[in-house]
């Protein structure tokens, strides 16, 4: 067990994060100020130091200073909001471990904090040894069977997938991967950057698709100060964030005509144009993209630039869809069982062959994302230890009505709080659902904040869905 000292001026943000580190078997202290934090940080031994970047009084940058310069092998974690990566990245540069978009899916949270801690044993080893104190990476940790960079195939066609990432990761190509969503393209890119000469340099992802038009071009070039209403200082955007790794631009196939035009010369010249600039500045990026578009339509139908097309479309990825490859389900459902039982607090460790049968059978529409899901609520409403039909969500067996999809009156001796909390997980939980796992979707149908979202998912033990879109958890 670890010591940790979270720092947030959000009280909602603040209990959310101690809720996920708790649950992973640390222990936590909780600070509403920097000022409050360094003092606590005074009093205490901690490993782990997370803190808002934002805040009144000293904020973020002042408490790592604080930090280092009393404990400089204390790992200093900096949450940030939307639109200030820069000032992240800025952090990183004077000692900060990590950082992390807020909202973050307590998945990411959780993560990053282990690869913290983790960073924090490795330098007191070799400090051991050496007598020196310099960073360390993890120790990769084993793959499991039929399993590759996290990647779970035992398909002759996930194989080839498998071997083709291999053949291309240490190489500066473009790689454009094709596949329907929920494929798992986020994963595939993590690999190729992970495998490559470039795994030492940073690793961005980009959601197209995600961000408003009107952005896009100051989010993936910058802008400098003044530029446009709004613009109150320079901003680095994902390519200049990117520089010395890899950039992943999922659903490319959604930018304008105009940023097409853009990025099309990022290919050609390695230099970028910050909106407002006034010079070219040079980029060293790999980049990887992703669609779900049948990109070669879009160009005969002239939504989507051919010369821009063949500089993307190098070397080709194509994901299958799960429904394709079925006799991946079974293991990707085991793998889930294992990922999501301390989230989902469930014994469960197998699946009845009648719900093995039930699985293979079903099509998939969200696939390997959607499987996800299905298992984990699965184990939330299953009696341990097996997954069983009755289960099973109504669009994999048939039934009309989920399950656990009704709350009864209670008639014994059952407290009101509890009775409540019970009806508030299974809104939160049939609302999840319905909108099939997006985050930002879920809140505005309970119409709470995003970061009231996120806290309440990990209260309940409700999970995330796999992979994340730019700057943030997976909401697509």
């Amino acid at each position: 067990m670890s010591r940790l000292l979270v720092i947030d001026d959000n009280e909602t943000i603040r209990e959310g994060v101690a809720t996920v580190a708790s649950r992973a078997g640390h222990e936590v202290v909780t600070a509403s100020s920097g000022d409050e934090g360094v003092r606590r940080f005074a009093d205490g031994d901690f490993a782990l130091v997370l803190t808002d970047l934002k805040m009144d009084g000293l904020d973020g940058i002042a408490v790592l200073e604080a930090v280092k310069n009393t404990r400089p092998d204390t790992a200093v974690m900096i949450m940030t909001a939307y639109g200030t990566i820069d000032n992240a990245v800025e952090a990183m540069k004077l000692g900060a471990f990590d950082y992390v978009q807020k909202p973050f899916s307590p998945n990411d949270l959780r993560i990053r904090i282990q690869r913290g801690l983790e960073w924090v044993e490795l330098q007191k080893a070799q400090e051991r040894l050496e007598g020196t104190r310099r960073i360390l990476k993890p120790r990769p940790r084993p793959e499991e069977e039929g399993s590759f960079m996290g990647m779970v195939g035992r398909s002759s066609s996930m194989h080839r997938v498998f071997e083709l990432v291999r053949k291309v990761a240490d190489s500066d190509t473009h790689v454009h991967i094709f596949g329907e969503s929920g494929t798992g393209k986020e994963l595939v890119a993590s690999a190729l950057h992970a495998l490559s000469s470039r795994a030492e340099g940073p690793m961005i992802p980009v959601n197209c698709g995600a961000m408003p038009e009107s952005l896009v071009e100051s989010e993936l070039f910058g802008h400098e100060k003044g530029a446009f209403t709004g613009a109150q200082k320079r901003k680095l955007g994902r390519f200049e964030l990117a520089d010395g790794g890899t950039i992943f631009l999922d659903e490319v196939g959604e930018l304008s005509p105009a940023v097409q035009v853009k990025l099309l010369r990022v290919l050609q010249e390695k230099t970028i144009d910050r909106v407002g600039g006034e010079r070219p500045v040079p980029v060293d990026v790999r980049i990887v993209s992703a669609t779900h578009r049948d990109l070669r339509k879009e160009v005969e139908e002239g939504r989507f630039r051919e010369d821009l097309f063949y500089r993307l479309h190098v070397v080709p990825l194509n994901l299958p869809p799960l429904r394709e490859r079925t006799d991946d389900i079974v293991p990707l459902a085991r793998h889930f069982m294992a990922k999501l039982r301390e989230r989902t607090m469930s014994q469960v460790d197998a699946l009845s062959p009648e719900a093995e049968g039930l699985l293979r059978a079903y099509g998939y529409p969200g696939n390997v994302r959607e499987l996800e899901n299905i298992i984990e609520q699965a184990m939330v409403f299953a009696d341990p230890p097996l997954i069983t039909p009755r289960d099973l969500p109504p669009q994999v067996t048939g039934r009309s009505e989920a399950p656990g999809q009704s709350v009864p009156i209670p008639t014994g001796d059952v407290g009101l709080n509890a009775f409540l909390e019970s009806a508030e997980r299974q809104m939160i939980l049939a609302a999840y659902e319905s909108a099939g796992g997006v985050k930002t979707e879920t809140a505005r149908r309970l119409k709470i904040k995003t970061s009231a979202l996120y806290y309440k998912l990990e209260k309940y033990g409700i999970g995330t869905v796999a992979g994340r879109p730019a700057g943030g958890p997976s909401d697509s």
